[in-house]
């Protein structure tokens, strides 16, 4: 059997068993499946093998092998169809029609190699005869114009389908959307992602090329969004934005959620966390440790990708930065609040708390006499919520100096957490409440609210004692120490979760470590303090700041990580390539 007979029924036998294998009678997209690749290989058929083969037709030629070069195009098509319905298809189903469709494109490829016209002299030996008696004028006026615009449109679709398989399998354009990885990238920059050995998949389905590689701690990588979800009708919807965004070079942007606006999806971020560690950060500081090693150790690569500090950049990245977190100050106040949580000790906490108790007591016993009340529901625990119970201390001292149980409540409040902690903590300060690094520095944040409320409810107890004037509260310096103090505090609340993250994966509840899976990875943003990444979720809610304090200070959160499958990513990038100026490859030298 010659090459023209393997070639031609190889191609036309999987086309049409291809074809035949997408018959379904679900009422939704899915059903133009079949009748897109038949009506295609019946053509097919016809022309290659009834025209060309058997009648010897030569002038038909150049039809066959634009339908050849068509072919894994069509069958491609038919296999997104087929997968977009709402029944989809099984993993077997979608490794034989993989197969099929490589063994027709491959088929397909030698034909048009036999059908070229460097090879058709030798797959046809009557072609040069033919061609002698055939040769043909070239198309002049209209015929020529109407010849030149069908050109551009095949050459344009066929351009089309082209990127879309370099986009699926080898490289995708992808541009910048946000600051979250400044500086090493830009708003609108737009870089190369290799997808090759990231085991790149056919479209809406799990075949396709092994993963080749794993990922290194530093790598950027670009990765489907977890926090979105991934039924078929926004799988479809997602392939088809990002088909129009990789034709458009970036320039169309399709994939918006069910509110209109635009996903998120993928994200681009840089791999911080491995399989079998266990992580944690703590005042931006990453740790981590292993099975192997149970010591929590700082991963000190990260140190130099972390941005922090924004402000701080060179001038000239500086210019090209659209939105600066946190201004120097802000960044040196933030800094300040951490030194003072960090140096503050168990032992000296509790003596200055009494301290304040016992005077807030004298104080009020001297004003209403001896309170007896039990404090019960003088303070709601919704109003612990730092910004709410920060902003009403002084109306809060008010009560508390009037209200029967006022004075209960207020010892209550900071001395509680007295009985819930290990009582070694007072007299070492090696020892971490809640056992790591994490708990104990939330638990000192907390104290540290407590510590400058009491100052502050003593001294406003201090100024109605001493029937002060008002001017005199504004400008009194104990006073104003402790609310420059408070305002510290409830800036950092507001920093809480892009600062620090607890222990991830969270131990289990017998104290057991829990470490990231195998084959999972952890990413992150470097613009740290602008980069909603896998630590966080896209909802908050209110939580306590340490469960060691049964009146614990309440604040929003949205601290959720969690880690990203190697299945989910889609690539590395590899060149950054516009804007001019920014020309490169990114993060070989860390910070810029």
């Amino acid at each position: 059997m010659n090459l023209i007979n393997i070639f031609l029924y190889g191609s036309l036998g999987l086309s049409l068993v291809f074809s035949l294998l997408n018959i379904v009678f679900s009422p939704d997209i899915s059903v133009a499946a079949f009748p897109l690749a038949f009506v295609f290989s019946a053509v097919l058929v016809y022309c290659s093998w009834f025209q060309l083969y058997l009648k010897r037709n030569l002038k038909i030629v150049s039809v066959v092998r634009k339908l050849y070069q068509y072919l894994p195009f069509i069958l491609l098509v038919s296999f997104v169809f087929r997968r977009a319905g709402a029944e989809g298809t099984s993993h077997t189903f979608d490794i034989i029609s993989v197969f099929l469709w490589l063994g027709a494109s491959g088929f397909s490829i030698g034909m048009q190699v036999l059908l070229s016209h460097k090879r058709i002299g030798s797959t046809f030996p009557q072609w040069n005869e033919f061609k002698e008696a055939n040769a043909q004028e070239k198309p002049r006026g209209l015929r020529r114009i109407i010849r030149e615009v069908f050109e551009w449109i095949d050459a344009f679709i066929q351009a089309a389908f082209t990127v879309a398989l370099l986009n699926i399998f080898i490289l995708q354009l992808y541009e910048i959307p946000s600051e979250s990885m400044v500086p090493e990238f830009l708003v609108r920059d737009r870089v190369v992602v290799f997808k090759t050995a990231s085991g790149p998949r056919f479209p809406l389905s799990d075949v396709g090329i092994p993963q080749l590689r794993s990922y290194d701690r530093g790598d950027i990588v670009v990765f489907r969004n977890p926090h979105y979800s991934r039924d078929r009708k926004s799988e479809v919807r997602t392939f088809v934005s990002q088909l129009v965004y990789t034709l458009t070079f970036t320039g169309v942007k399709l994939n918006v959620d069910e509110d209109g606006n635009l996903k998120a999806d993928p994200l681009v971020k840089r791999v911080t966390g491995l399989p079998g560690e266990q992580l944690m950060m703590v005042d931006g500081v990453l740790y981590a440790r292993t099975a192997d090693s149970q010591e929590f150790k700082v991963v000190q690569e990260d140190q130099k990708w972390a941005e922090w500090n924004v402000a701080g950049l060179p001038a000239k990245t500086l210019e090209l930065v659209q939105d600066i977190p946190l201004s120097e100050n802000s960044y040196d106040t933030m800094i300040q609040c951490e030194q003072m949580k960090n140096n503050l000790t168990y032992s000296s906490a509790r003596e200055e708390i009494l301290g304040l108790v016992e005077e807030f007591t004298a104080i009020r016993t001297s004003l209403t006499g001896k309170d007896g009340g039990n404090g019960e529901g003088i303070v709601p625990m919704a109003d612990l919520f730092e910004y709410t119970f920060f902003s009403r201390a002084d109306e809060l001292s008010r009560r508390l100096l009037t209200i029967n149980g006022g004075n209960q409540w207020f010892a209550d409040y900071m001395t509680a957490w007295m009985d819930e902690i290990p009582q070694e903590c007072f007299t070492d300060d090696t020892v971490l409440v809640g056992g790591d690094l994490y708990q104990d520095s939330s638990f000192r944040l907390n104290l540290l609210s407590k510590i400058a409320f009491g100052r502050l409810v003593v001294q406003n107890a201090r100024l109605t004692a001493e029937v002060a004037p008002v001017a005199s509260w504004r400008n009194d310096s104990i006073r104003n120490a402790a609310l420059s103090q408070i305002q510290m505090l409830h800036q950092y609340f507001v920093l809480m979760d892009l600062r620090n993250m607890p222990v991830f994966p969270a131990n289990t509840s017998s104290g057991e470590p829990e470490y990231i899976p195998d084959n999972s990875f952890f990413m992150m943003g470097d613009n740290r303090f602008n980069s909603l990444d896998m630590r966080h979720s896209y909802d908050s809610s209110m939580r306590a700041v340490t469960s060691y304090d049964p009146y614990s200070l309440l604040y929003y959160s949205n601290i959720a990580p969690q880690a990203v499958g190697a299945k989910d990513i889609l690539g590395t990038t590899v060149l950054r390539f516009w804007p001019v100026t920014r020309f490169g490859v990114p993060g070989i030298t860390g910070k810029e």
